[in-house]
Protein backbone atom coordinates (compact mmCIF):
# COMPACT_ATOMS: atom_id res chain seq x y z
CA UNK A 1 0.00 0.00 0.00
CA UNK A 2 1.19 3.49 -1.35
CA UNK A 3 2.03 5.71 1.54
CA UNK A 4 -0.45 8.53 1.69
CA UNK A 5 1.92 11.38 1.15
CA UNK A 6 2.12 9.94 -2.27
CA UNK A 7 -1.87 10.13 -2.73
CA UNK A 8 -2.79 13.72 -1.25
CA UNK A 9 -0.79 16.88 -2.06
CA UNK A 10 -2.10 18.89 1.28
CA UNK A 11 0.05 16.51 3.80
CA UNK A 12 2.50 18.82 4.23
CA UNK A 13 5.36 16.06 3.80
CA UNK A 14 5.32 16.26 -0.29
CA UNK A 15 8.77 18.06 -0.44
CA UNK A 16 10.27 15.40 1.80
CA UNK A 17 9.55 12.43 -0.92
CA UNK A 18 10.60 15.10 -3.50
CA UNK A 19 14.19 16.00 -1.73
CA UNK A 20 14.78 12.31 -1.25
CA UNK A 21 14.74 11.70 -4.85
CA UNK A 22 17.41 14.04 -5.25
CA UNK A 23 19.17 12.51 -2.31
CA UNK A 24 19.03 8.72 -4.11
CA UNK A 25 20.49 10.87 -7.36
CA UNK A 26 22.88 12.21 -5.46
CA UNK A 27 24.34 8.40 -3.67
CA UNK A 28 23.75 7.32 -7.25
CA UNK A 29 26.47 10.35 -8.62
CA UNK A 30 28.96 9.52 -5.65
CA UNK A 31 28.67 5.44 -6.16
CA UNK A 32 29.45 6.21 -10.13
CA UNK A 33 32.30 8.52 -9.89
CA UNK A 34 33.59 5.73 -6.65
CA UNK A 35 33.75 3.42 -9.04
CA UNK A 36 35.29 4.65 -11.61
CA UNK A 37 37.82 5.42 -9.61
CA UNK A 38 38.39 1.82 -8.23
CA UNK A 39 37.80 0.36 -11.77
CA UNK A 40 38.91 2.30 -14.45
CA UNK A 41 42.45 3.02 -12.93
CA UNK A 42 42.26 6.80 -12.65
CA UNK A 43 43.61 9.11 -9.94
CA UNK A 44 40.85 9.10 -7.03
CA UNK A 45 41.73 12.46 -5.97
CA UNK A 46 40.18 13.63 -9.47
CA UNK A 47 36.66 12.98 -7.92
CA UNK A 48 37.54 12.48 -3.74
CA UNK A 49 36.17 16.48 -3.44
CA UNK A 50 33.29 15.67 -5.58
CA UNK A 51 32.19 12.33 -3.53
CA UNK A 52 32.64 13.75 0.00
CA UNK A 53 30.74 17.09 -0.69
CA UNK A 54 28.17 15.26 -2.37
CA UNK A 55 27.85 12.27 0.81
CA UNK A 56 28.07 15.69 3.17
CA UNK A 57 25.13 17.14 1.30
CA UNK A 58 22.84 14.12 1.59
CA UNK A 59 24.10 13.76 5.27
CA UNK A 60 23.07 17.16 5.66
CA UNK A 61 19.93 16.75 4.01
CA UNK A 62 18.72 13.82 5.71
CA UNK A 63 19.32 15.53 9.06
CA UNK A 64 17.27 18.59 7.95
CA UNK A 65 14.22 16.03 7.25
CA UNK A 66 14.51 14.20 10.23
CA UNK A 67 14.15 17.10 12.16
CA UNK A 68 11.36 18.63 10.01
CA UNK A 69 9.75 15.42 10.10
CA UNK A 70 10.14 15.67 14.33
CA UNK A 71 8.45 19.32 14.24
CA UNK A 72 5.54 17.81 11.67
CA UNK A 73 4.49 15.18 14.50
CA UNK A 74 4.98 17.79 17.01
CA UNK A 75 2.39 20.28 15.28
CA UNK A 76 0.07 17.86 13.92
CA UNK A 77 -0.23 15.31 16.47
CA UNK A 78 -0.09 11.05 15.45
CA UNK A 79 -2.32 11.30 12.28
CA UNK A 80 0.65 11.25 9.92
CA UNK A 81 2.68 8.72 11.89
CA UNK A 82 2.47 6.18 9.60
CA UNK A 83 3.75 8.33 6.73
CA UNK A 84 6.54 9.95 9.16
CA UNK A 85 7.84 6.28 10.08
CA UNK A 86 7.97 5.71 6.33
CA UNK A 87 10.01 8.77 5.33
CA UNK A 88 12.36 8.73 8.19
CA UNK A 89 13.40 4.50 6.97
CA UNK A 90 13.53 6.33 3.91
CA UNK A 91 16.25 8.78 4.50
CA UNK A 92 18.10 6.55 6.65
CA UNK A 93 18.60 3.92 4.32
CA UNK A 94 19.68 6.85 1.28
CA UNK A 95 22.11 8.46 3.83
CA UNK A 96 23.64 4.91 4.57
CA UNK A 97 23.87 4.25 0.94
CA UNK A 98 25.96 7.25 0.45
CA UNK A 99 28.35 6.32 3.24
CA UNK A 100 29.28 2.82 1.22
CA UNK A 101 29.62 4.98 -1.73
CA UNK A 102 32.09 6.61 0.18
CA UNK A 103 33.42 3.53 1.20
CA UNK A 104 34.38 2.45 -2.34
CA UNK A 105 36.19 5.57 -2.78
CA UNK A 106 38.33 5.14 0.46
CA UNK A 107 39.18 1.85 -0.91
CA UNK A 108 40.25 3.38 -4.08
CA UNK A 109 42.38 5.79 -2.51
CA UNK A 110 43.89 3.20 -0.03
CA UNK A 111 45.68 1.83 -3.53
CA UNK A 112 43.41 -0.89 -4.52
CA UNK A 113 42.12 -0.82 -8.57
CA UNK A 114 40.52 -3.64 -10.22
CA UNK A 115 41.62 -1.73 -13.76
CA UNK A 116 43.99 -4.67 -14.79
CA UNK A 117 41.52 -7.65 -13.15
CA UNK A 118 40.84 -10.49 -16.10
CA UNK A 119 37.04 -10.06 -15.02
CA UNK A 120 37.07 -6.29 -15.16
CA UNK A 121 34.21 -6.78 -17.86
CA UNK A 122 31.94 -8.59 -15.64
CA UNK A 123 32.53 -6.04 -12.38
CA UNK A 124 31.65 -3.15 -14.79
CA UNK A 125 28.49 -4.65 -15.96
CA UNK A 126 27.84 -5.50 -12.50
CA UNK A 127 28.35 -1.69 -11.39
CA UNK A 128 26.03 -0.87 -14.18
CA UNK A 129 23.10 -2.64 -12.99
CA UNK A 130 23.99 -1.78 -9.70
CA UNK A 131 23.55 2.27 -10.98
CA UNK A 132 20.55 1.17 -12.56
CA UNK A 133 19.08 0.27 -9.66
CA UNK A 134 19.41 3.97 -8.46
CA UNK A 135 17.48 5.38 -11.51
CA UNK A 136 14.58 2.90 -10.97
CA UNK A 137 14.50 3.48 -7.24
CA UNK A 138 14.58 7.59 -7.44
CA UNK A 139 11.91 6.82 -10.54
CA UNK A 140 9.65 4.84 -7.95
CA UNK A 141 9.65 7.72 -5.61
CA UNK A 142 9.13 10.09 -7.86
CA UNK A 143 6.37 8.56 -9.88
CA UNK A 144 4.05 7.95 -6.45
CA UNK A 145 3.22 4.41 -8.38
CA UNK A 146 4.09 1.86 -5.94
CA UNK A 147 7.10 -0.86 -6.93
CA UNK A 148 6.74 -2.15 -10.18
CA UNK A 149 6.34 -5.46 -10.42
CA UNK A 150 9.98 -7.87 -10.83
CA UNK A 151 11.98 -4.74 -9.34
CA UNK A 152 12.63 -6.20 -5.96
CA UNK A 153 13.44 -9.48 -7.49
CA UNK A 154 15.76 -8.70 -9.37
CA UNK A 155 17.48 -6.66 -6.01
CA UNK A 156 17.29 -10.15 -4.85
CA UNK A 157 18.90 -11.79 -7.69
CA UNK A 158 21.67 -9.37 -7.49
CA UNK A 159 21.91 -10.18 -3.91
CA UNK A 160 22.67 -13.25 -3.65
CA UNK A 161 25.00 -13.01 -7.08
CA UNK A 162 26.89 -10.41 -5.09
CA UNK A 163 26.42 -13.18 -2.15
CA UNK A 164 28.17 -16.15 -4.07
CA UNK A 165 30.98 -14.37 -5.44
CA UNK A 166 31.83 -13.04 -1.63
CA UNK A 167 31.51 -16.66 -0.82
CA UNK A 168 33.69 -17.94 -3.39
CA UNK A 169 36.24 -15.17 -2.01
CA UNK A 170 36.70 -16.38 1.49
CA UNK A 171 37.22 -20.35 -0.03
CA UNK A 172 39.35 -19.03 -2.96
CA UNK A 173 43.34 -20.30 -3.39
CA UNK A 174 44.00 -16.48 -4.42
CA UNK A 175 46.59 -14.35 -2.09
CA UNK A 176 44.81 -12.27 0.22
CA UNK A 177 46.02 -8.93 -0.86
CA UNK A 178 44.14 -9.82 -4.14
CA UNK A 179 40.83 -11.61 -2.58
CA UNK A 180 40.68 -9.18 0.46
CA UNK A 181 40.12 -5.98 -1.37
CA UNK A 182 37.37 -7.82 -3.95
CA UNK A 183 36.04 -9.20 -0.63
CA UNK A 184 35.42 -5.87 0.88
CA UNK A 185 34.37 -4.00 -2.25
CA UNK A 186 31.33 -7.16 -3.21
CA UNK A 187 30.26 -5.98 1.02
CA UNK A 188 29.65 -2.49 0.26
CA UNK A 189 27.94 -3.45 -2.76
CA UNK A 190 26.01 -5.80 -1.46
CA UNK A 191 24.97 -3.33 1.59
CA UNK A 192 24.26 -0.66 -1.39
CA UNK A 193 21.53 -3.42 -3.07
CA UNK A 194 19.92 -4.26 0.43
CA UNK A 195 19.78 -0.63 1.58
CA UNK A 196 17.96 0.20 -2.19
CA UNK A 197 15.34 -2.37 -1.83
CA UNK A 198 14.53 -1.32 2.19
CA UNK A 199 14.64 2.67 0.67
CA UNK A 200 11.63 1.71 -1.96
CA UNK A 201 10.20 -0.80 0.92
CA UNK A 202 10.12 2.06 3.64
CA UNK A 203 8.08 4.44 1.04
CA UNK A 204 5.48 1.86 0.29
CA UNK A 205 5.12 -0.22 3.39
CA UNK A 206 7.32 0.62 6.21
CA UNK A 207 5.68 -1.87 8.55
CA UNK A 208 7.34 -4.69 6.81
CA UNK A 209 10.87 -3.06 7.07
CA UNK A 210 12.86 -4.67 9.44
CA UNK A 211 15.80 -1.84 10.32
CA UNK A 212 19.02 -3.89 10.21
CA UNK A 213 20.35 -2.98 7.28
CA UNK A 214 23.74 -1.54 7.61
Amino acid sequence: MVLSFFRAGDSGLDHVVTRSVAMVNDARHSFDLACMALMSGADPQSVSDDVRETDLRINANEQQLRSELAVHISVHGPNDIGEVIGLILLLKKIERVGDHAKNILDLAESGVSFSDEPDIDELLEERRTVSGFFTEASEILAEHEGIPEGFRDRLGEMTSQIQSRIDAYMTSDQPGHQVVPRAVYHRYLKRIVANLNSAVLAATEPVRVIDSTE
